[in-house]
């Protein structure tokens, strides 16, 4: 299994084929379909017994992916895929992630992945400027938005609770994190892990307004942490972050940005005044697998003070003290110790392309999403839920029940048209579409909204 075989070269020159044609100037247009998926019984019939004692052989088994199995996974780069948050990575990306892991690169310490760790930290740095957080922000790369929330929180509660150590005064019998309506439901999965009690400020958008008084309620030093949105999932709002940082320097909280989705919007300056207040957080995660083209799963954590971070998740044992001293390991800053170089391809194609290219494709997808509305608000039958602020159109068809919106999702998605699925707005079913994939086009929204008349 470890010796070479002259049929990996054969195996190697598809593979090749296939991810270049995958990946190419007509991935998102002709050359991809959406997929569908299958029950697994039609899944066993048609790939048969792949897992035997002596093996199908590599060719086959590429065989029955290609064939079988891919199919049978929706393209999130397909670019009628506008459920959810989809994806759309660069060609350089997906082709470096190859790469990153030909090389088996173990990127969670510096003395093993340092080449790695580098290029991963001129990548946060980025982020970090964009955001304005100071000279000596930094963190990691985790696997997506629920790691990094958790590890955040995780990190706050741990200052906190030091922070009333070093006071004298005992911890709270049960934490407490603050959110709004539109938190992202990892939130809600971090609180549970946690065994954090979440306190709810109403309204679509937490504001610093509505937060003081619900601070001033919870009363105590419960609260761990304020999680305010930088880009809701479901109507891409942007949270008051200014006011919010205000109230949470007065209070003396930690202010974590949840910018999983919206985050990579601070690249554009059509909108980036929208942002004011985003440099004041303690911590802030984006998700380059989101909108900012990289493949799954990369989501950027980076702490205003990362010695809060390290102090609350470095992992302490005899077999890992070669590791630390100056070093910046990665495994020191989340909820993890082993890890993929999961930042690199981002870093290789935002430094093939230049950071000019990813502000022109981020504005691409917010000026079709406002051509979209215009297109909404031009259609007798359907009505906007909200003003779109970033790439999210929210609307509904004013006739229609619920079971109108998932009839209609299941007939586009067995056409292979487009993957959207309802959601709902104060319990009033809607449709929602995501546009972060710049060759996502007004044309494909119109195909959309012609189909719902």
């Amino acid at each position: 299994m470890h010796r070479f075989d002259p049929t990996m070269d054969e195996l190697a020159a598809a593979i090749f084929a296939f991810a270049r044609a995958r990946a190419g100037e007509d991935a998102g247009l002709d050359g991809v379909q959406l997929g569908h998926p299958q029950p697994p019984d039609a899944l066993d019939a048609a790939a048969g017994a792949t897992i035997t004692p002596t093996g199908i052989g590599a060719m086959e088994a590429f065989r029955v992916f290609t064939e079988v199995l891919e199919p049978a996974c929706l393209s999130a780069d397909f670019p009628r895929y506008l459920a959810f948050v989809p994806a759309a990575p660069s060609e350089v990306a997906i082709l470096a992630d190859l790469v990153v892991s030909a090389c088996s690169i173990y990127a969670g310490s510096w003395l093993e992945g340092a080449g790695a760790v580098w290029a991963e930290n001129k990548a946060l740095r980025w982020l970090a400027d964009l955001a304005g957080l100071p000279e000596g922000a930094g963190g990691c790369f985790v696997s997506g938005g629920t790691n990094g929330n958790l590890s955040a929180l995780v990190a706050a509660r741990n200052a906190a609770g030091a922070a009333l150590a070093a006071a004298g005064r005992p911890r709270p019998p049960r934490w407490a994190v603050v959110i709004s309506e539109g938190t992202h439901s990892s939130v809600q999965a971090a609180a549970d892990v946690m065994d954090a009690e979440l306190i709810v400020v109403p309204g679509d958008r937490m504001t610093g307004e509505a937060l003081a008084p619900v601070l001033n309620d919870a009363g105590g030093d419960r609260v761990a942490a304020v999680v305010a949105t930088a880009g809701t999932t479901n109507l891409g709002l942007i949270e008051d972050l200014a006011g919010v940082a205000e109230v949470c320097q007065e209070a003396d909280v930690w202010l974590h940005v949840d910018g999983a989705y919206g985050g990579a919007a601070l690249a554009a300056r059509s909108v980036r005044d929208r942002f004011a207040g985003v440099e004041k957080a303690d911590s802030l995660i984006v998700d380059p697998h989101k909108w900012l083209f990289a493949p799954f799963d990369v989501c950027a954590l980076i702490y205003r003070n990362p010695v809060l971070g390290r102090a609350a998740h470095v992992q302490h044992a005899a077999y890992l003290d070669v590791l630390y001293g100056d070093a910046w390991n990665p495994s020191d800053y989340a909820v993890h110790l082993t890890r993929r170089a999961r930042g690199v391809p981002f870093w290789f194609s935002l430094a093939a392309h230049g950071t000019d290219a990813y502000a022109e494709a981020v504005e691409a997808c917010l000026t079709v999403t406002r051509q979209g509305a215009e297109m909404v608000r031009s259609a007798p039958y359907l009505e906007l839920v909200a003003e779109p602020e970033l790439s999210v159109l929210a609307f509904r068809r004013s006739d229609w029940a619920g079971e109108d919106y998932v009839a209609w999702s299941d007939r586009m998605l067995q056409a292979g048209e487009a993957f959207v699925v309802p959601s709902s707005h104060r319990g009033v079913p809607m449709l929602r579409l995501c546009v972060v994939n710049p060759r996502t086009t007004v044309d494909d929204l119109r195909r959309i909204v012609e189909s719902l008349a």
